[in-house]
């Protein structure tokens, strides 16, 4: 669930999801990405440990049906406003180094460094 910042947990922790789920993530919070299919980058802002959404979401939605039991990543697009939710299998780093550009990165992260994103602690 949101925070009243917009912004949702700090990641993946073997704490709150498990150890495995932790290992098995490719991305976390902070960590810039590149869609696949769609040609977008964008920042990481939260990871599922799988699908949370409704099956009717992922029919109406996920139309290259990724897989739902691997990791999902809410993403803040860049030169945007919106948010994306993305199976793992359709992201890829961003190399570019380059910050991005949305009304929520500075209500979700603390700074910008070395083409990744840091939080102050934990958003909610």
């Amino acid at each position: 669930m949101a925070s009243p910042s917009g912004c949702y947990t700090s990641g993946i922790t073997e704490r709150a999801w498990g150890k495995d789920v932790a290992e098995n993530a490719r991305f976390s919070v902070g960590d810039l990405v590149h869609h696949k299919l769609f040609e977008y980058r964008g920042v990481i802002v939260d990871v599922d440990p799988h699908l949370m959404l409704s099956d009717e979401w992922y029919e109406a939605v996920a139309r290259s049906r990724p897989p739902k039991d691997q990791p999902w990543y809410r993403v803040l697009v860049h030169d945007a406003i919106q948010e994306t939710y993305v199976a793992e299998r359709n992201l890829e780093p961003d190399t570019s180094g380059a910050p991005v550009r949305h009304p929520l990165i500075e209500s979700c992260f603390s700074s910008f460094s070395d083409g990744h994103y840091l939080t102050a602690g934990r958003i909610n």
